[in-house]
């Protein structure tokens, strides 16, 4: 039977993630919050991030920037978007 978790990002019952997405207390907070569809969504955005926005995953602000939206996606606040971002389907 598939585990599920009440998703803080979609406010209902959801498929849960395999295992925490990252190690530490951050990660298990993820893992027992957020379902595996939100993940996945948020997996998408962060990496149209990191590429419209020539993100450098070395430097710490980079890091502590999509942190900070990461957290904004989860708790439904507004969250970044890339200007005059196209997605491929829509090109």
């Amino acid at each position: 039977m598939t585990r599920t978790v009440f998703c803080t990002k979609y406010q209902a019952d959801m498929e849960a993630m395999d295992r925490p997405p990252y190690p530490g207390a951050k990660g298990q907070t993820l893992f027992e919050t957020l379902s595996k569809q939100a993940w996945q969504d948020w997996l998408a955005h962060q990496t149209m991030l990191i590429n419209e926005k020539q993100l450098n995953m070395m430097d710490p602000e980079s890091r502590s920037y999509l942190q900070g939206e990461l957290d904004k996606f989860i708790s439904g606040e507004d969250y970044d978007q890339a200007d005059g971002y196209v997605p491929p389907s829509a090109q």
